[in-house]
């Protein structure tokens, strides 16, 4: 465990709502844009799964992402998406596509990011996710430049993933401008969503805790 805080979500198509995050640490992969490179490559604290809960239900906040790191990688997940899910909470997992969510608590949205050759970490995503989304879950592109724009809209159409879930195309922060993703996006004629990365914007670019 790294951290479990409330803010306001500032991705996926629940961005704007407040909500409760569980930061897992560890992290299989080290992109070159991460901005919690700390989880990512510490250990952080051992809590016992139903304490995680406890915390989570204090917040009185029904919508909870499971972040991390990666948090499909950590002992003791498996547990934890069951035991938010039966709490009633709205659960939401933010992964980077390199594990098979197949096998993972479904009840759950699962916002699938895959790193496009501007991360540092192309070619790490597991195929198999491509059969697993449904319409529940999302499809993440952190865009660096123009050309990852144009292989991750390549992907796109290849899998059909704009038929199968919400498909999110963020700026990768400093490196693309607004503007000019919102014009490549509009030139594509694919229904791809901008996504902001509202807390970066709230709260300055690598603000922790928050």
């Amino acid at each position: 465990m790294w951290e479990i805080f409330s803010s306001i979500q500032g991705e996926s198509t629940f961005a704007g709502l407040p909500c409760v995050f569980v930061r897992l640490s560890g992290c299989n992969l080290s992109c070159d844009y991460c901005d919690t490179p700390d989880a990512a490559t510490g250990t952080g604290e051992r809590i016992s799964v139903d304490d995680v809960v406890d915390k989570v239900k204090k917040q009185r906040i029904p919508l909870v992402e499971v972040t991390g790191g990666e948090p499909l990688l950590q002992v003791g997940v498996l547990e934890l998406l069951e035991k938010l899910n039966n709490a009633g909470l709205e659960v939401l997992v933010e992964t980077n596509g390199s594990v098979e969510i197949k096998k993972f608590d479904r009840r759950a949205r699962y916002i699938v990011d895959i790193k496009t050759p501007g991360s540092g970490e192309g070619g790490s995503f597991d195929d198999r996710n491509f059969a697993a989304l449904s319409a529940r879950d999302e499809v993440k592109f952190v865009i660096t430049s123009k050309a990852d724009f144009e292989w991750a809209i390549a992907i796109c159409k290849k899998h059909g993933l704009t038929e199968k879930s919400a498909v999110l195309f963020s700026p990768a922060y400093g490196e693309v401008e607004l503007v000019d993703l919102a014009g490549w996006i509009m030139g594509s004629n694919i229904p791809v969503r901008l996504n902001l990365q509202l807390h970066n914007y709230i709260f300055g670019p690598n603000a922790k805790g928050v």
